[in-house]
């Protein structure tokens, strides 16, 4: 037998650059089904989609066929109960690569912002602002009258003012500017998490489930100051909190534009660090096994020789050549993961005291994991160089 031309198959670097950019996408989407109101359903599917994958590993064809039709289905399902997460998600990616930083209001602006919330808190009037972030709203806020005016407390209260028609709607506020007001928000069904609080609460927390936006809610009933943020409503006590809250808001969503681009990346990937080596991890897992890790390719492996059973009184000086090069065929996934430990070629070299010192090697006496497949070798003969001890 003879090697035919091959290639070596192993870690390529396009191999690294395909499981690098699956590592990307994947942690794009862990960190987006972490906050997705679609979360719960998604892990069902995820189990059934690793159900499929066990299947398929061991070949049970009739499971395999009916989790085939059952992912189709729940695919379908996702895509048309989910439309605006798997839309939040697509932005997402967009918004991973470009910046679209959100005008950050003055510290004077945020000042009055949270003594006014506070000051009508205890009057009870409601109130519900809306600081858009990162990510586009637009297709979230229903009516409404367009307004351009600069943040002030006379203009905030004039909008709050129980006479004019405007006032059971959203504020929404942009950097230092008052861009619409009288706006409809949809409204969240967490009703666990909404508790006692009103329409307000249940908009605002609607809105914060959808976007990245930051929603102040003032309860008329309770006087009651809470923040809806990342589809979580958090009640707030004082200014000093309402304030810490805010800024750590406009930390994540108002970045300086002047920041560097490859650094403000590095950043996020040290927050994000868990869901980097989470995706690094099932990336590598689907490159092995499908794609490119299943496909079935040839390589040339040198081989060590290993002399076994020589007879007291001599000793192997040398082996003419030391290794032999075997043509294996089987899955590339199986060629990266073989040790090295696990080749060798057996040569019995229990006639060396009868004078002989070449010795024939069959396919048989190549020791080898049992997913590769011998196809050919070469030499196909060892001399060794035997000296009396």
């Amino acid at each position: 037998m003879t090697v035919a031309d091959s290639t070596e198959v192993g870690l390529r670097l396009v191999d690294v650059l395909d499981v690098g950019i699956v590592s990307g996408l994947c942690w794009v989407a862990i960190a987006w089904v972490r906050e997705a109101r679609a979360r719960v359903a998604l892990g069902g599917v995820a189990i059934v989609t690793a159900l499929y994958g066990v299947a398929t590993l061991v070949d049970l064809r009739l499971t395999t066929t009916i989790l085939q039709g059952f992912i189709a289905i729940a695919a379908l399902v996702l895509v048309v109960v989910f439309q605006d997460d798997l839309r939040r998600f697509f932005e997402g990616l967009t918004l991973w690569v470009v910046r679209n930083a959100t005008p950050r209001p003055s510290s004077d602006v945020l000042d009055a912002l949270g003594a006014l919330c506070f000051s009508l808190a205890d009057e009870r009037t409601g109130l519900l602002f809306v600081l858009p972030g990162r990510e586009p709203i637009d297709r979230f806020l229903d009516g409404g009258q367009h307004l351009g005016g600069r943040e002030s407390e006379p203009l905030l209260r004039s909008l709050l003012d129980t006479k004019t028609p405007g006032h059971d709607g959203a504020i929404v506020i942009r950097g230092g500017q008052v861009t619409r007001f009288g706006v409809h928000l949809p409204l969240s069904t967490e009703f666990a998490a909404i508790g006692a609080g009103g329409t307000r609460h249940a908009a605002a927390l609607g809105l914060a489930e959808r976007s990245d936006a930051c929603c102040i809610v003032v309860s008329e009933e309770r006087g009651e100051v809470s923040v809806a943020w990342r589809g979580r409503l958090t009640r707030v006590d004082d200014g000093a909190e309402l304030r810490a809250l805010v800024e750590k808001f406009l930390e994540r969503t108002a970045k300086r534009r002047r920041e560097p681009w490859f650094r403000s990346r590095i950043d996020l990937a040290r927050r994000r660090w868990r869901e980097g080596v989470v995706a690094t991890a099932l990336a590598s897992s689907l490159w092995l096994l499908t794609g490119p890790g299943a496909a079935v390719d040839r390589t040339s492996r040198s081989v060590p020789v290993v002399i076994d059973n020589v007879p007291d009184g001599y000793r192997v000086a040398a082996v003419e050549p030391a290794q032999v090069d075997v043509e294996f065929e089987g899955r590339r996934r199986d060629f990266v993961m073989a040790p090295e430990d696990e080749f060798a070629v057996r040569v019995d070299g229990d006639l060396v005291d009868q004078g002989r010192r070449t010795f024939s090697v069959e396919a048989n006496q190549v020791e080898h994991p049992p997913e590769l497949r011998i196809v050919g070798m070469n030499p196909i003969k060892v001399r060794l160089d035997i000296e009396a001890d």
